[in-house]
Order: C-alpha cells, then structure tokens, then sequence
C-alpha cells in the first residue's frame, strides 16, 4: 500500500502543471516611429491607445498631437507615457497637464488636422481654418484625393471612402486670378511656363491621381511642373502684399543621407515643402519635419525649399 501511495504521489509530482491563460501580446512599435510608413505610424499610435484605454479608439485631435511630436523627435516610449498620463483621472478623460508638454486635452493649437473616414462612410470634421484643406500627409492605405474622397471650406472639411489623412489649410483667396492648367500625360513630368511671380497654388485638380505639392507638382522660378499623372489648374497667390511672408523660402538638405537642421523664422508659421530638389521623396514625418518652433530637419536624403504657408 505504502509503495502505491508513494507511486502516486511521485507521478503527480512529474506531472505537467496546468499552462497559464495566455497574456494579450502588447502590441510592438519601434522607438523610432519616423522609419514607419505613415498610416503604420498611425496605427502604432491607435493600438498603443487601445491597449491602455482598453479598447478606445483615439480622438483625432490627440492623434494628430503625436504625429506632430513624433515628427519633431519623440520616440514610442515618450508617447506610450504620454497616453498613460492624459488616461489619468477623470474615469480615464484628459488630464490637464499630463506630461511636461504633452497632451491635456486643450493645449493642441495647431493647424493641421487628421480627419478620417472610418469604414469607407463619409465623416465631417470642423478644421481650425477658413480655407480649403490641402493634403498634407496620408496616413489610409487608401490614398486620399482632393475632390474624390475629400474636400470642403469655410470651417469644416468631409472625407469618405476610406481616406484618412492629416490636413492642413490651402492657399487661396486666388478665385481672380489668372490660372494655368499643366498636365501629366501617361504620368510623364511635364513643365508649363506660368510667369507666377509669387507662389503658385493648386486651385482645382483635374486628375484622378493625386496633385500633392513637392511630389507630383511644384514650381521652379516662373514655370510649374507635374508628373505622375497629376494634372490641374494652377494660380498666382495673391496674398503677399503687406505679409511679408510670400517670398519667404529656406533650402534645407541631406548630404549624404545624414541629418541635418536647419534655422526656420518661426514668426514665418508652419513650413510647407514648396519644391523637391532630390531625387529621394522628401516626405513629411519621415524625412523632414518641423520641431514647432525654430528648427526644420531633414535626413535620407532629402533635399527641399521650404516655404511659409
């Protein structure tokens, strides 16, 4: 009996334990959100959100706010802090003064936007300007289309099928001027003479394909060029006189893919890439970006006239 007893209890002793419940994988992003393509830097930010927030999707507005900042230098771990401090409190509401200039709900002031379009329906979102919104950086798989799948004006823009973008006030005030329709056929680079003294400004795309400022159209001194099927009628801004700001334009460049910064007048507002000088695609967020204040940085190899918007 005793030997049975003791069998028993060595073969209960070798047995496996039972395997513990499975924990959720957390969900992994680089530190450096910069090298991620633009809508997979998004959705790092979203999943980091949801896994805090236990299944909330994040606002637009705080979504941009990181987009900006991970643009200006802050990696993963500074946003996922920041997440946690603005879920503090309040049942999980923004926290005024969550993190040393972080989000709190109320301190976002600038002028772009993300707005998007959740399960291809047609959303509208109220914009912090008056003007027309002008694509800034997509962050959908789908590419997002001046005219097709957004638009709008006057306070307020609309998305639809898809599109997912961050968002930023065109040029206008152009509705008198002369205008110059330039066109990429079979998505050849086409140059057009203009004889714009000041910028020109995309007033109505005529495409299917994307016209998106520095990399399917610009302007090289009088002329405007397009490529990659971009076509559209093009204008004079007008708005200069008196801003002081029309003319104001900054070179910045990559020297053999290393980083580089350089000096922006901040009383000049947000830079905008007026014309792509490499062959590399300088793209915002990825290659250059704004510090917010006085800094414009670039890297692999973009080299790019900045202007003010």
């Amino acid at each position: 009996m005793s030997t049975a007893c003791l069998a028993l209890g060595l073969a209960l002793f070798a047995a496996p334990s039972a395997p513990a419940a499975a924990q959720p994988a957390r969900a992994h992003a680089p530190e450096n959100l910069r090298a991620l393509p633009a809508p997979e830097r998004a959705r790092a930010i979203e999943r980091e959100y949801a896994e805090q927030s236990r299944g909330r999707r994040i606002p637009d507005d705080q979504l941009e706010f990181y987009l900006d900042r991970a643009g200006s230098g802050w990696g993963m771990s500074r946003i996922r802090q920041d997440i946690s401090a603005s879920l503090r409190g309040n049942g999980g509401g923004h926290r005024p003064g969550a993190g040393q200039g972080g989000w709190n709900g109320s301190n976002w002031n600038g002028q772009t936007l993300v707005c998007s379009s959740e399960d291809r329906r047609r959303r509208e979102c109220r914009t912090p300007f008056g003007g027309r919104p002008v694509l800034v950086e997509n962050i959908s798989d789908t590419r997002c289309v001046e005219g097709v799948n957004f638009g709008g004006g006057g306070g307020t823009m609309w998305v639809d099928r898809g599109c997912r973008g961050r968002f930023a006030q065109g040029r206008g005030g152009t509705s008198e001027a002369r205008t110059v329709r330039c066109e990429s056929q079979d998505n050849r680079d086409r140059t057009c003479p203009a004889g714009f003294g000041n910028p020109a400004v995309l007033v109505r795309q005529l495409s299917k394909a994307a016209c998106i400022q520095g990399r399917t159209w610009g302007q090289r001194g009088s002329s405007i060029w397009v490529s990659g099927g971009c076509r559209g009628e093009f204008a004079e801004d007008r708005r200069g006189g008196g801003r002081g700001d029309s003319g104001y334009t900054l070179v910045c460049s990559s020297e053999d893919n290393r980083a580089r910064t350089c000096t922006w007048e901040r009383r000049r507002g947000r830079p905008v890439l007026v014309e792509q000088i490499s062959k590399t695609r300088c793209q915002e967020g990825r290659n250059w970006g704004w510090d917010g204040n006085g800094t414009i940085w670039v890297n692999g190899g973009c080299r790019a006239r900045f202007g003010a918007r």
